[in-house]
């Protein structure tokens, strides 16, 4: 079945726009500007950019009530009655505290993981909230894997060495980052997924029981991330951060410091609104995939997401070609598919050469479509859904 020209658009939105979420990042990462005390360097503030990416996800709340209106509007017009008897019901906001909270410092971990790496490794290396989502679901949703869910984590597992090897292997003397700090980037970005994966489990124990439209459910835990780390922002411009402060007063994040260089150097402005306006855009684009098309197209497309990041990386010089990278990377894809119980294992059972009956509570512990964050855990209807509460 031919896809329609709707449906195209919505899959280059969402490569389009998840690329950019991670570029404009790094990109304001690679860019110099003057401090306020006159020395020039570069822009080297994950806590800052993590802040922006949560106003982003207001961004998604603001749509979430756009499109309500529109659709009630539209009811309004094609009935000659009162809009609808169905209002949004009620539901403890406070659920997506918890959430929020390990998305705010999965988030912040993985930008400063971002500083010190290249881009292209931060997309892959993402990959590993397969293994630990899978263990912690074991542990506390009781869930129980079948073979393919191990075969998928053990691919993962082998995805991720041959990407950190292919790390260590492509940094010489002329790249711009040290082993040392890629090993540290890298092992920042892998241990940022064992927050996330507990945000999903977080997610799926306490949230999923109640029926909140996707867009609402990541505009409320943006919402709470934008306001805690905001308040966080103050403590960091006076705690020391060594090796890890990219200011001059040596701190864990200087704001001041931060729209004093966006100042100097007006192109990071629009580096910093890539970051906020692309990840709206890209939650908006997600949950439309998988709507309009599949869970298993919108892993595809996250993946040709990851293939656009590494090639950019590529043509603009942040980092040389190494051949062990699309190898883990290709690895990476066929793991996170079979762990999924996409493409290979129904082709095979289609032709017979395997006969495996499901067991009982075997779906996968990670939807396919859980790769744009919180968005993937939550229901995906119409923006005027009702909202049940338990």
């Amino acid at each position: 079945m031919a896809w329609t020209t709707k449906q195209l658009i919505l899959a280059f939105i969402m490569v389009l726009t998840g690329s950019i979420n991670t570029l404009s990042t790094k990109w304001a990462d690679t860019m110099k500007a003057s401090h306020k005390n006159g020395e020039e360097d570069s822009f080297n503030h994950p806590f800052f950019q993590a802040d922006g990416m949560f106003l982003g996800e207001i961004l998604c709340m603001v749509t979430f009530y756009v499109l309500r209106c529109i659709t009630r509007r539209q009811r309004q017009e094609q009935v000659e009655m009162s809009p609808s008897s169905q209002e949004a019901g009620q539901f403890p906001k406070y659920i997506f505290f918890v959430p929020a909270m390990c998305d705010m410092l999965a988030t912040s971990t993985m930008y400063l993981g971002l500083t010190l790496t290249y881009a292209s490794s931060f997309q892959m290396l993402r990959g590993a909230v397969i293994v630990f989502t899978g263990l912690l679901s074991v542990a506390f949703l009781g869930r129980k894997l079948r073979y393919y869910h191990w075969i998928g984590i053990l691919s993962v597992i082998a995805g991720l060495v041959v990407v950190g090897v292919s790390d260590f292997l492509g940094n010489t003397a002329e790249s711009e980052y040290t082993l040392n700090g890629i090993i540290t980037g890298d092992l920042l970005i892998i241990a940022a997924q064992i927050v996330t994966a507990s945000q999903m489990v977080i997610e799926e124990k306490f949230v999923t029981r109640y029926n909140v439209p996707a867009l609402l459910a990541v505009g409320w835990e943006g919402s709470f991330g934008f306001i805690v780390l905001s308040i966080l922002l103050i403590a960091m411009y006076w705690i020391p951060a060594g090796i890890f402060s990219g200011n001059p007063r040596g701190v864990l994040e200087d704001v001041p410091d931060a729209f004093y260089q966006m100042g100097s150097n007006p192109v990071l402005i629009a580096a910093v609104l890539g970051n906020i306006i692309s990840i709206a855009f890209f939650n908006f684009a997600g949950v439309s995939v998988t709507k309009e098309l599949t869970a298993t197209t919108r892993m595809v497309l996250d993946s040709v997401r990851t293939l656009v990041i590494w090639l950019f990386s590529l043509a603009v010089g942040w980092q040389d070609f190494q051949y062990l990278q699309p190898i883990g990377f290709t690895i990476l894809v066929i793991g996170m598919f079979i762990y999924n119980d996409l493409v290979f294992l129904p082709f095979a059972r289609s032709r017979g050469w395997i006969n495996d009956s499901e067991g009982e509570d075997t779906e996968p512990v990670i939807p396919p479509n859980s790769s744009s964050r919180s968005a993937g855990s939550f229901a995906k209807d119409s923006p005027d859904a009702a909202v049940e509460p338990m």
